[in-house]
């Protein structure tokens, strides 16, 4: 043990002393214009160290430097800028004057993604061909061949074009790649940007043996949470697994094997995006459900009172900043083209959960063709096929709507409409307005559409009963049914609509059941929530008493006004006026008979003048 001991103190003794050795005999400045000469000829790009060059010799033999900057050729702006690297190396090597580096590594660097810090060819400078033979391996372009890349607590700026730049901080990234290219990337970050905050970590391997022309990567792990203004108060939480593919020449990028979840929602398929001036995208997504209760906060949590069912704890949106110049409604349509097909097996919004979903939707640089949305919804169906036209400072939404035994409740209660009406609806009608949400729907959209409601059941009116019961007051010879049901059924509904700037207009409505049918006209104010409707109801049961005026009373539409706000409706019948106006056609009736019967009599001949007159 004792030997073991001083063969151990030896070698420490040795290797401190050539380490010494080293630190005297090899300065490390030497290195300074060979590593600068081979990143040019390398990439081409500029590297710069200021300050003197150090050794660091635990716990890793290092090479420590200053402020360094890595410029591309032409640029304005270096593209990656330090205030200190740290170049690991290896030990043996270094008594040969070889310099072979392990790991970069740079703390609280600046990574600018921007076209300053693009490469610009000089003006006039000659451009090869596209599609040409691709460059040799000495002489083809920037390539990775540093073992391992470590940048920490660093800043990303990437900026594309004319658009915002967007700054990515807390930037931690580590990449370790062999001799074939293969490499190991993780990485996590953080992005605040329009009171969001998002933060996300990422691991995944990359096949650079073709690069640039192509990379491969192949993503295991990517997850974040994304919270703030105009987000679910929870948040958005993720992870996504997926395989991707950079295409050098054709600037593409694409992704298969997306499998994403966020919150309880899910989304696979594949997709790809060419980076021209206007991405140009194509999506074909699946997925088993989308909740965007947990994904979206719905307007109906600014445009109505009340909360919405499955909206309770929304976050409050985010305040608008004054600004001289408004931008226009969907102008990020403009920016891009895109084909996606959406299929999704259950969508759930506004507590309604709708299956079977199918979407097709195409944009043109602003112009939003969607040439099918269509589900299932209860035992229903509907399309809402349409399109949005952003090209203009106005946008113009347009959609054809289908409704197919859609129950009406559910749609009445997902929008907090206070009016407590069932049946199976189905609705034809085109419509068109300036905004795709429910608050501009009810105050600034126009549109036609033919209504039929079956089975429906309208709460806290029974009009059989006020009917029946204001004549039974009136005219002591009927009774009427006693019947406690306050609501008014009707077997099969139907009615023109007309929707214009907040006021569905109602016309031609005709209603039946097994004991009344009803026809009428009438307006419902959407956004102060009132009506004024008029209707003439026929009750062709459940009378008792007399009989001729019971007959009478079947054939006879009663005229009923029902108006006023949603939640305290109010009604005004004419039954006095209608007996009133019966019983003097009938006295009228029978003084015409005994007329008739005593035509030779002076007062029957003074009688008649009196009734003409009347």
């Amino acid at each position: 043990m004792r030997r073991l001991l001083t063969a151990l103190m030896i070698l420490l003794v040795v290797f401190f002393a050539g380490l010494s050795a080293l630190v005297l005999l090899v300065n490390p400045n030497d290195f300074r214009a060979y590593m600068v000469r081979q990143v040019e000829a390398r990439s081409g790009y500029q590297l710069k160290l200021d300050g003197p060059l150090r050794w660091h010799v635990w716990p890793q033999l290092s090479i420590l430097s200053g402020r360094m900057s890595l410029t591309a050729p032409g640029a304005s702006v270096p593209m990656v800028s330090a205030d200190n690297m740290r170049l690991d190396v290896a030990l043996l090597p270094l008594f040969s004057h070889r310099l072979e580096v392990r790991q970069v590594m740079l703390k609280g660097a600046v990574v600018q993604l921007t076209p300053q810090s693009e490469e610009r060819h000089p003006q006039g400078a000659p451009v090869g061909p596209k599609g040409g033979v691709a460059p040799q391996e000495s002489e083809r372009g920037w390539s990775f061949d540093i073992s391992r890349l470590k940048v920490a607590d660093s800043l990303l700026v990437f900026q594309h074009e004319n658009d915002e730049q967007v700054t990515v901080r807390n930037l931690n990234l580590q990449m370790e790649q062999d001799e074939k290219d293969q490499a190991q990337l993780e990485m996590s970050a953080r992005v605040n940007r329009d009171q969001r905050d998002l933060t996300f970590s990422l691991t995944a391997h990359l096949n650079a043996a073709d690069y640039p022309q192509r990379l491969l990567a192949s993503v295991s792990q990517f997850s974040w949470q994304l919270q703030g203004a105009d987000l679910p108060r929870q948040g958005i939480n993720g992870q996504a697994t997926l395989q991707a593919q950079w295409q050098e020449a054709s600037k593409t990028l694409s992704f298969s094997q997306l499998n994403l979840k966020a919150n309880d929602s899910a989304l696979t398929g594949q997709g790809s995006v060419v980076l021209a001036d206007k991405p140009q995208w194509t999506l074909d997504l699946q997925s088993d459900r989308l909740n965007f209760e947990n994904l979206l906060v719905s307007d109906a949590a600014t445009d109505s009172a009340a909360p919405q069912q499955g909206q309770q704890q929304a976050s409050l949106p985010r305040p608008v900043v004054a600004s001289e110049v408004e931008e226009a409604q969907y102008h990020e349509l403009r920016g891009f083209t895109a084909r996606a097909n959406l299929h999704a097996r259950v969508v759930r919004w506004r507590g309604l959960e709708f299956t079977n979903v199918g979407a097709q939707l195409a944009n043109d640089a602003g112009m939003l063709t969607i040439s099918q949305l269509e589900g299932h919804l209860g035992d229903g169906k509907l399309s809402l096929p349409g399109s949005l036209d952003a090209r203009n400072d106005e946008p113009h939404a347009a959609f054809k709507a289908q409704l197919e035994n859609i129950e009406v409740g559910s749609i009445l209660k997902a929008f907090d409409y206070p009016i407590a009406l069932t049946g199976k609806l189905s609705l034809n009608g085109e419509f068109e307005g300036d905004r795709i949400d429910a608050r501009a729907f009810r105050e600034r959209w126009v549109g036609d559409a033919s209504v039929m409601m079956s089975h429906s059941r309208l709460e806290g009116m029974n009009f059989q009963q006020l009917i029946q019961q204001a004549v039974a007051r009136s005219n002591g010879d009927v009774k009427a049914q006693q019947d406690y049901d306050n609501a008014t059924t009707l077997e099969q509904f139907s009615a023109a609509a007309t929707l214009d700037n907040g006021e569905l207009t109602l016309n031609d409505m005709q209603g039946r059941s097994a004991l009344l049918t009803l026809t009428g006209e009438g307006a419902l104010d959407l956004v102060r929530e009132q009506c004024d409707t008029r209707f003439k109801v026929l009750v062709s049961g459940g009378w008792q008493g007399n009989d001729k005026l019971i007959a009478w009373l079947k054939e006879t539409p009663v005229p009923l006004r029902v108006y006023g706000p949603w939640q305290k409706l109010n009604y005004n019948l004419e039954v006095d006026d209608l007996l009133r106006k019966r019983l003097q056609e009938e006295a009228k009736r029978r003084l015409n008979g005994w007329v008739e019967r005593h035509q030779d009599s002076s007062k029957s001949k003074d009688l008649k003048k009196l009734l003409d007159k009347l």
